[in-house]
């Protein structure tokens, strides 16, 4: 297999693992720091829903597991030493922006931004995941905390 050819299977392999490492943003999960935790809660009303989206994450695994695939790769492309220490530069180079890049589009996600009037007239934008949709004019809960969020009113 040619150098260009374990740099695109590494590649591809760390954004299959990077897929599952996208950030939560569902209302319905909270970290596990956050059980015990009081929060404040107001009663509003959806004013504007629209579809968004929101940027993945660059935490650098992408980049580092793309620099050593793309050192390696290119390790083996130039001829004697010196040949093969530019080649494992620029592998590592192009490999780790390759998987910053992959890193970015695997976490990359759509949510929904909900601007709510609450009941003594402030107005609030909130972004969070598409689930559990909610429509405008429905009245709903916005719980304020490390993370708030807006969920459906149940009275």
């Amino acid at each position: 297999m040619t150098g260009r050819g374990v740099l695109l299977l590494s590649v591809l392999g760390a954004c299959a693992a990077l897929t599952g490492c996208a950030p939560n943003i569902s209302p319905d999960s909270y970290a596990a720091g956050s059980v015990g935790q009081v929060n404040r809660t107001v009663r509003g009303n959806v004013l504007s829903v629209r579809s968004v989206a929101i940027g993945g994450t660059q935490s650098g695994l992408g980049a580092g597991a793309g620099a050593v695939a793309g050192g390696a790769a290119g390790s083996s492309m130039g001829s004697g030493p010196r040949g093969n220490i530019v080649g494992a530069v620029g592998g590592a180079l192009i490999g780790g922006i390759a998987g910053a890049m992959a890193e970015e589009a695997a976490t990359r996600q759509d949510g929904m931004e909900y601007v709510v009037q609450t009941d003594n007239g402030a107005l609030l934008t909130v972004v969070q995941g598409k689930e559990p949709a909610l429509a405008i004019g429905q009245k709903v809960l916005v719980l304020y905390g490390s993370r708030s969020r807006i969920i459906p009113d149940p009275t």
